[in-house]
């Protein structure tokens, strides 16, 4: 990540703020939390950094009508200095614990 591409909110504070966006696990919460971060950015110079188009990133984040795929999902956090990391969560979700029931 350029230092040109952060404007305002620290790494760990963004980092907080997109973890509760994922601990809601809705795919529509967590884009909402990924398009308000968006604001702190130069989505030019992510767009540089991504190889996506400007219009792209505002869509996939911004717009709710589609969900963007993966990888630009990863794409965008990895041009925020971020990654996605996996813990164990406290309590399994109900659609955690229905995927198991069917195993």
């Amino acid at each position: 990540m350029n230092d040109e591409n952060i404007r305002r909110t620290p790494p760990s504070r963004l980092a907080d703020e997109l973890n509760s966006g994922f601990a809601s696990a809705e795919p529509k919460m967590i884009c909402k939390a990924i398009g308000e971060a968006l604001g702190d950015f130069n989505i030019a110079e992510m767009a540089r950094q991504t190889g996506l188009q400007r219009q792209s990133i505002y869509r996939a984040f911004q717009t709710n009508k589609q969900l963007p795929n993966f990888s630009t999902v990863l794409a965008v956090l990895s041009a925020m200095g971020l990654q996605l990391k996996v813990t164990p969560r406290g309590k399994r979700s109900s659609a955690a614990a229905a995927r198991a029931a069917k195993t």
